[in-house]
């Protein structure tokens, strides 16, 4: 299947009335038994992840007749799911609200992304920004952009390269294992600046718009990261998993660095992770 600029603009709409309409009413305003944890406390979920992401299947079922739908809330109870991506003719992975922690604390720092691939291969993504009511696209081999409410298009760029010590970017070291996370946050010190945002949905718009040099992160729940790779690439971006495995939506526990190009990943990866 081949998927066109039509269908990116289609996938947007599709998310910008699902946070109209499920997330944005909800925002600062949900009762007490509406927020629940799901593996611990680092892992919550609300209502308005449970309804924004049965709309935003419903409505991708109805453009895309027999593609495959694969939500983070839905996996999180049947990650059976997951075994329909590497061979669907069109499958796409939604992240409801990804900073979910963020938005149940009334934080407007959290999105929501989807996207689309073509028997395991990453074809289109989408990031919106459901408080700024823009979004973040990508068309595999066509460019990624920024696309406000009323169309209007804004090119997205990587950083250019810079030293190691000049490097600002977002860590997530909170999934790496004991030994590795250790190394990781004794290093934070030989880059410029890092912070993480408790959202992969900003971190990744920030850094495809060329306002950081790189993201690292350990585990890859394919709803939380295909979007955000994808959108990073088009921009001009090279990434690769730690052990520099190309990034493969169907991998979880591999981990992922995203630089400005390969010689930027190599000093980020030596540099954090040392061998």
């Amino acid at each position: 299947m081949t998927f066109t600029h039509r269908d990116v603009a289609a996938l947007a709409e599709i998310l910008r009335e699902a946070a109209r309409s499920a997330i944005m009413p909800r925002f600062r305003n949900l009762s007490g038994d509406a927020v629940r944890m799901k593996s611990g406390p680092l892992d919550l979920v609300t209502e308005a992840d449970e309804a924004a992401e049965e709309m935003i299947g419903a409505g991708l079922r109805r453009r895309f007749p027999g593609c495959a739908v694969v939500g983070e809330e839905a996996a999180s109870a049947d990650p059976a799911l997951l075994a329909a991506l590497p061979d669907a003719d069109l499958a796409f992975v939604v992240d409801p609200i990804d900073g979910t922690a963020n938005f149940a604390a009334g934080l407007p720092l959290f999105g929501t992304m989807a996207a689309a691939l073509v028997r395991g291969t990453v074809v289109a993504a989408a990031i919106l920004d459901p408080v700024g009511d823009d979004t973040a696209l990508a068309l595999r081999g066509e460019g990624a952009w920024m696309e406000a409410a009323d169309g209007r298009r804004t090119e997205l760029r990587v950083a250019g390269p810079v030293p190691l010590e000049e490097m600002t970017g977002m860590v997530s070291w909170r999934f790496l294992p004991g030994p590795e996370r250790a190394i990781v946050c004794r290093n934070l010190p030989r880059l410029a600046a890092t912070w993480e945002f408790r959202c992969a949905a900003h971190s990744y718009r920030l850094l495809a718009g060329g306002f950081a040099h790189f993201v690292f992160f350990n585990r890859l729940l394919p709803w939380d990261h295909a979007p955000g790779w994808l959108l990073h690439r088009e921009a001009g971006g090279y990434s690769a998993q730690l052990d520099g495995a190309d990034y493969d939506p169907t991998q979880t526990g591999r981990g992922l660095i995203c630089a400005p190009d390969e010689d930027s990943w190599t000093a980020i990866r030596d540099g954090l992770l040392p061998s």
